[in-house]
């Protein structure tokens, strides 16, 4: 199935491509309609939803932090000013496209400045204060564009602006056009008309660090720090003009990170000026009540943060990112932030005051511009060690991965155990939802089968998650083990020799038990797929023999997957000609198609004329296409540059939590993207740096899922 060098990748533009064809077949449809895989049992509150959090595959022209961030009209976030690599302050205002990454100039500031804060007041976009490079009180404003400051609503499945009328989850397409592609390269344009800001009026004292907030038709600037001393003063202001002290904060932050929910103003964490804790980041959790005018503690976050960023999700607060205190030089020395970011995200239980591990950043950041639009908290920029970042991430709530504060949350396996071959390491893992393995095979309680246990290929779960069954592609083998005694029930071929005749098999592909207990595998080099008998007996096979060209249903060319599908037939994937192909277990065609692809890679079945599969193509043409009978690739998601690139990923699936998830085998990682937006979910293993401690794999090529109950979501025909 996978061949070293055997095919070269072809780029297409952008960082990646979503490819709709306009006619035929069945549109993707990307998140599962079950309901969360742990129903709340009746109580009094319900739990709060861990989120899933995803890096996009597009990043910033040029890395940025600590500038302002507001929604944008049309779903778009507006970036004001900032902070660039060279630690100057910038005065450029862009919007952001957040479905593609695109960037329009629309104007710039009358001064350059970072650390501010902003609102839309009165129809128009005031920031207020910041760094200049000195702390500032002065107030710049300019038109706000139509729909700033106003989240966009959230659908039950984000969507891209230009995809919303139609309800489709991946880009929209109209009968009877070309094909409709969305790439996400991003590109800077500038505004028919940009603007000059004006400086509109002045903060009663210089702040810069703080937050801006409205509430009721009131915008509040909370925390900050004035060049000297932390600020308690909580301002209040209706035009941006005048201002007055609507409370105090018990304990002045500068670099809080402040949300809003329902009617009160939240500040987690932050970073404490002056006192026995200057320099360092707390733990404190403070609440404001505007019609009060008292603001009290709320709690503890678990621990020390500032520079994070916090978001009203779904009617819930999640706090992301930020940084922590650097280590102790001796006891009892008081330590000072740290600049290496953390990639925790905490949910804030309103109820019990308490801080919920709700899930992970991709990359830890902190210092970022944040805003919400379509129901997910944006983190635009930011930085780590110190330094300004391009990316961008995402974060919203999805029940489906757990609940916060149980273990795993936030995982897209939450719920079940994640079976991987870790063939460059020559072992089987299986991990929990906290990505920690609780199971090695080979190990020193479990033996290796006779002739050793080499290039497991693929590896799945069978007889209801009691037994594994793993194919040794340049081993030539296939072996049975249970699971999890580890001991050895089955095996069939000659270790290291490759052979046709009845025993022996040449670079097998993609072994299934299935539930009468015949083994199915893709005789690659063979040209055919074999069932066996558990006597070892051949009970049947697809192909003939050594015939390797595609002439069904008689020739085969080096099939690499087989498949078994809910109807009894088989999913069958050619290596020559990217052919696939269903089958019955008789050998008769159902229908064939040939796509327009490199190197197709263990098809699986996702509707009635719905497929998935992994284009096994060399970075950066490593991708996953979904596609229908007629051949037409009705979704792609081909990520070109960055972190989120692939390098001959080989099995795709769909898992019950609406994720992708791929082992990237050249990157020496597996990785779970999020389908509409194409954003990095989850990844473990250490890009392009194989390794077998704890967080490290080589060359993966084959996963499973398996539930508590033992079944197996994405291939039930055999579990």
């Amino acid at each position: 199935m996978r061949r070293l060098g055997v095919l070269a990748a072809v780029a297409l533009v952008g960082a990646i491509v979503y490819l709709v064809v306009p006619s035929g077949g069945t549109r993707p449809k990307h998140r599962p309609s079950s309901q969360p895989l742990h129903p709340p049992a009746a109580a009094a509150a319900q739990p709060i939803p861990a989120v899933e959090a995803g890096l996009l595959p597009w990043s910033l022209a040029a890395p940025l932090s600590r500038e302002v961030v507001l929604p944008g009209g049309g779903g778009s976030l507006l970036v004001i000013g900032g902070l660039n690599s060279a630690q100057s302050s910038l005065a450029t205002v862009f919007s952001l496209d957040v479905a593609t990454g695109n960037k329009t100039v629309e104007g710039h500031l009358a001064a350059a400045v970072h650390d501010g804060a902003g609102a839309a007041v009165a129809g128009q976009v005031q920031v207020f204060g910041g760094g200049s490079p000195t702390t500032v009180a002065a107030v710049q404003q300019f038109p706000a564009p139509p729909g700033t400051g106003t989240s966009a609503p959230s659908p039950a499945t984000w969507m891209p602006p230009d995809s919303a009328a139609t309800g489709s989850t991946s880009a929209p397409s109209v009968p009877g056009t070309a094909p409709v592609v969305i790439t996400g390269a991003s590109t800077t344009s500038n505004a028919p008309t940009q603007f000059a800001a004006s400086t509109s009026g002045s903060l009663p004292r210089p702040r810069s660090d703080h937050s801006a907030v409205s509430v009721g038709g009131v915008t509040y600037v909370v925390g900050g720090y004035d060049g000297t001393a932390a600020d308690s003063e909580i301002w209040a202001t209706k035009d941006g003009l005048h201002y007055s002290v609507a409370g105090h904060l018990p304990v002045p932050v500068r670099y809080g990170a402040v949300a809003a929910s329902g009617g009160k103003i939240y500040v987690f964490g932050g970073e404490a000026v002056g006192g026995p804790q200057d320099g360092a980041a707390v733990t404190s959790v403070q609440v404001f009540d505007p019609t009060s005018g008292r603001a009290t503690m709320a709690g503890d976050l678990t621990q020390p943060v500032a520079g994070a960023s916090a978001f009203e999700l779904a009617g819930h607060l999640y706090v992301a990112g930020g940084v922590g205190n650097a280590p102790a030089a001796s006891p009892g020395v008081t330590t000072k932030v740290s600049d290496v970011a953390t990639d925790a995200i905490w949910a804030w239980d309103v109820s019990a005051k308490r801080p919920l591990g709700a899930g992970k950043l991709p990359a830890p950041i902190a210092y970022a511009g944040s805003a919400v639009t379509y129901g997910r908290g944006w983190i635009v920029g930011g930085e780590n060690h110190g330094q300004p970042q391009a990316t961008v991430e995402t974060v919203w709530p999805n029940s489906l991965f757990g609940s916060a504060g149980a273990a795993g949350a936030g995982s897209p396996y939450f719920g079940y155990k994640l079976l991987v071959a870790d063939r460059g390491n020559d072992r089987l893992l299986v991990m929990s939802p906290g990505d920690q393995i609780g199971w090695t095979y080979p190990s020193v309680f479990a033996a290796a089968p006779p002739g050793g246990f080499y290039f497991p290929d693929d590896a799945f779960f069978a007889k209801n998650g009691t037994e594994i069954v793993s194919n040794q592609e340049e081993n030539h083998t296939i072996v049975i083990i249970a699971f999890p005694s580890g001991q050895v029930l089955w095996q069939y071929g000659h270790p290291r020799t490759t052979g046709s005749s009845p025993g022996y098999l040449s670079w097998p592909d993609d072994a299934y038990v299935l539930k009468d207990g015949e083994v199915t595998v893709a005789d690659d080099r063979n040209c055919r797929v074999l069932f066996i008998n558990p006597d070892k007996t051949i009970a049947g096979q697809i192909g003939r023999t050594g015939a390797c060209n595609h002439q069904p249903p008689t020739g085969l060319a080096e099939p690499n997957g087989d498949t078994p599908l809910p109807n009894g037939n088989y999913l069958v994937s050619e290596i020559q000609g990217q052919w696939i192909s269903e089958y019955t277990k008789a050998g008769q065609l159902v229908w064939a198609t040939h796509l327009d692809m490199h190197y197709p890679s263990d098809p699986q079945q996702l509707g009635p004329d719905l497929y998935l599969v992994s284009d096994y193509a060399q970075s950066p043409g490593g991708a996953i296409d979904e596609f229908n009978r007629e051949g037409q690739i009705l979704y792609r998601l081909q990520p070109t540059q960055g972190v989120s690139r692939m390098n001959q990923p080989s099995l795709t699936e769909l898992l019950p939590t609406g994720v992708f998830m791929t082992n990237d085998d050249y990157r020496d990682r597996m990785v779970a993207f999020d389908p509409p937006t194409g954003a990095l979910v989850w990844q473990y293993g250490a890009t392009d740096a194989p390794g077998t401690g704890p967080g490290y794999l080589n060359t993966p090529d084959g996963f499973d899922l398996l539930a508590a109950d033992g079944s197996t979501p994405t291939h039930p025909a055999t579990g």
